[in-house]
């Protein structure tokens, strides 16, 4: 099965409890996003491949090492994605970016597509796609299953919170496919929201209902 990794640095775990607090504002929300985004960023990023480059220091010619943001793909399951986008986008701001719309029947908690727009040559690029919640896994399964047709050279998949239930979705459909997150919470309530949670992350992102 696929890869799990619990990024349990104590800088996320702090942030991610403030951000827990059902008192917290709508810009304060976003502003512990952006930062834990950034913070996770380096552990996802670990491996990203590098390059030699020849540069002039002050004092002398090196070889040193860059990576090729061009190469990387943020894709952000829309609206919510846009959340952890900025926060990566802050540490590799070269890298090109995609968006899959979807949202979530309530009867059904299916997953529905109404837009998908994806940078040129993926197949050429590394893929992360970016969802601040995996609950019941049916919008990330559905987001990979869309990825996976542009053939890209890896995908990735990062969230702030998930379940048992979601990362089991995940790897049933999707075996290679690592995630990365900061916290496994117990399980799914009746209405398919994560607990204990933080709410709907869209809803804390936006200041909306």
């Amino acid at each position: 099965m696929g890869t799990l990794h619990l990024i349990d640095h104590p800088l996320v775990q702090h942030k991610l409890t403030l951000m827990r607090q059902k008192d917290l504002s709508s810009k304060g929300f976003r502003q512990l996003l952006n930062e834990i985004s950034m913070l996770m960023a380096y552990e996802v990023l670990r491996d990203i491949p590098l390059h030699d480059v020849e540069i002039e220091t002050p004092l002398e010619h090196m070889t040193g090492t860059v990576i090729d943001g061009k190469k990387l793909v943020f894709v952000s399951i829309l609206r919510a994605g846009n959340g952890i986008l900025d926060g990566m986008l802050s540490v590799v701001p070269n890298a090109r970016v995609g968006h899959i719309g979807l949202y979530r029947d309530p009867k059904t908690l299916v997953a529905v597509e109404y837009y998908f727009k994806l940078p040129n040559d993926v197949a050429e690029r590394d893929v992360v796609v970016v969802d601040p919640m995996l609950a019941t896994g049916n919008s990330a399964v559905a987001a990979i299953d869309r990825v996976k047709e542009q053939r890209p050279r890896s995908i990735k998949f990062v969230c702030l919170l998930t379940c048992p239930e979601g990362i089991a979705a995940v790897q049933e459909a999707h075996p290679e496919v690592t995630i990365y997150t900061a916290a496994v919470d117990r399980a799914l309530d009746e209405h398919g929201y994560i607990v204990p949670g933080l709410g709907d992350a869209g809803d804390r992102i936006f200041g909306t209902k």
